[in-house]
């Protein structure tokens, strides 16, 4: 269908024909944008051309140190200038990265070196403790050979136990060719989910849909040349939502921030120009609440993208006058990050500040590079009336969708039933096609823009010799979206205190993942013992 009656001759060849890679943008801005700055962490400026060089010094030296193409190389590092190279000098030594939640417990750390088989591990020099931890404690493969990262502009130095970073580069070509795909379906990244069923997946990323998703995000985006970007999103969440690999497109500046707190946002602001960030609903409270003390003046409008729990509507009515144009957006680690948008209509531009929020707090509808996105009927997989009251799943197809589930078919095939990804998040059509999540399936909890699965919280406190049945949902906070609100009945003749129990799951849960509350009563069940969660929910919204 749709081919000439003769196409003698029109093939494929390496002039008409080339894979699709996110690394191909890094290569033409070192050429265009040579001496722009590419990369600004404190006092460090690096060019287009010393950012390329320093990303070939990486992938030759990984190959030194024999790291083989489809070999996987991890990261245990914060937002810093080490991590952006990697997301360019992993892949082009032909080896998948692997960007580890900084924020996870050993245990889970351990997990996913040993099920992701890395090779080398790049550290930081804050995190060596935890990370031997997890490398002694893995249970599958062989130990990575550890390389720290120190950083000077933050004050932490090396170890001196470890080849550091610096050295890793001293090894390579500053002019190494890199080793580019052969095929765009080869595999980018290597990005574990928070373990929202158990253990944690993961979700392979290929060339093609890192690169479709990057230039997606420029047109919604709505930017031009030169933007300055500032480093929010973890580079271990998603890829940083693909944002690194963006910026060289379109000679763009990256402000690396290793902590996220209101005075190194503003003083990035005013003094580096940023022009765009995305972060969590949470990110935006800790600016409209900033103290007077840690605000700087500018005067330009910055481009926000947020996502996670849906921003509350009176967090985007107090964000904007100071300065900020926030786009809601929704996406998952399956999706490369952001997949919707919640686009602006002009015909929206004469609401009030609370009809405004209310219309931008949607997830909205498909960013570009999604083929198709909607609510359906998981049953049937029929589309859900434009009605804004008929619930069903929120379901992607296109090239902006994961390849899959590493080593763990059944549930790719099982992800991809019907030919769409089933996201297990509930939602309604409303009149104008915008999306609107209602609920989320497997009591998923969004803590700052983190997945935590209530089922892994709940089976650490049933742990505890006070507990007889405990469950977890979503509680309302002003500060981080939704935190984990248990439930809890005890034992008969048990004594035991909420202190005692959120101590008690710290021992094993990552902070993020700790109950912030603990309620003790009689859970509500059905006549055949199911817990009804929903009633809990219900109850956590009025606490």
């Amino acid at each position: 269908m749709g081919w000439l009656a003769d196409e003698t001759g029109l093939e494929k060849c390496r002039a008409n024909h080339t894979p699709l890679t996110p690394l191909s943008f890094l290569s033409r801005a070192a050429d265009v944008f040579a001496e722009d700055i590419a990369v600004v962490y404190g006092a460090t400026r690096r060019s287009y051309a010393e950012y390329h060089a320093r990303c070939s010094r990486l992938a030759s030296g990984l190959a030194a140190l024999g790291v083989a193409p489809g070999d996987v190389v991890a990261t245990l590092l914060p937002n810093v200038p080490a991590h952006a190279e990697a997301h360019f000098g992993v892949p082009a030594a032909g080896a998948v990265l692997n960007a580890i939640n900084t924020r996870l417990d050993v245990s889970t750390v351990a997990y996913i070196l040993g099920h992701g088989g890395a090779r080398v591990l790049l550290c930081d020099a804050e995190l060596i403790g935890p990370a031997t931890e997890a490398i002694a404690a893995m249970e599958e493969g062989d130990p990575p050979i550890l390389v720290e990262v120190p950083d000077p502009e933050a004050g932490i130095p090396a170890s001196g136990a470890h080849m550091t970073y610096d050295d890793l580069l001293a090894r390579g070509d500053p002019e190494a060719p890199w080793v580019l795909p052969e095929d765009e379906w080869e595999s980018l990244a290597l990005n574990y989910t928070s373990g929202t069923t158990g253990r944690p997946k993961g979700v392979v990323y290929h060339h093609r849909g890192a690169y479709l998703n990057a230039m997606g995000q420029v047109l919604s985006w709505r930017m031009v040349l030169r933007p300055v970007y500032l480093t929010i999103v973890p580079l271990f969440h998603c890829n940083g939502w693909c944002h690194t690999w963006m910026m060289p497109a379109v000679g763009g500046t990256l402000v690396c921030c290793r902590e996220i707190r209101a005075k190194p946002i503003f003083d990035a602001i005013a003094d580096e120009t940023v022009t765009h960030f995305g972060g969590a609903p949470i990110v935006l409270n800790t600016l409209i609440n900033a103290p007077e003390h840690e605000r700087r003046a500018f005067d330009h409008v910055v481009e926000i993208f947020t996502a996670g729990a849906p921003p509350a509507p009176t967090t985007l009515a107090a964000i904007e006058p100071m300065g900020f144009n926030v786009t809601h957006v929704y996406g998952l680690t399956e999706t490369y990050g952001p997949a919707t948008e919640c686009l602006w209509h002009p015909r929206w531009d004469g609401l009030d500040a609370d009809e405004r929020a209310a219309c931008k707090a949607r997830q909205g509808v498909g960013m570009p590079f999604i083929e198709h996105v909607t609510v359906m009927e998981a049953e049937t997989m029929r589309e859900v009336p434009r009605s804004g009251s008929d619930q069903g799943e929120i379901m992607f197809r296109g090239n902006g969708v994961m390849k899959g589930y590493y080593k763990n078919p059944e549930e790719t095939e099982k992800s991809f039933a019907g030919g769409y990804y089933h996201t297990g998040d509930l939602a309604l059509l409303e009149p104008d096609g915008y999306l609107r999540i209602a609920d989320r399936a497997k009591d998923i909890i969004i803590s700052g823009g983190e997945n935590i699965s209530s089922i892994e919280v709940e089976g650490v406190l049933m742990k505890h010799d006070a507990v007889s049945l405990c469950a977890v949902v979503a509680k309302p906070d002003d500060k981080w979206g939704e935190v984990p609100c248990a439930f809890v009945e005890t034992k008969p003749g048990a004594e035991v205190t909420e202190a005692d129990l959120i101590a008690f799951a710290r021992q094993t849960l990552a902070g993020f993942k700790t109950p912030k509350a603990v309620i003790f009563e009689d859970l509500p069940k059905t006549s055949t013992g199911k817990i009804q969660k929903f009633q809990l929910r219900e109850r956590a919204r009025s606490l």
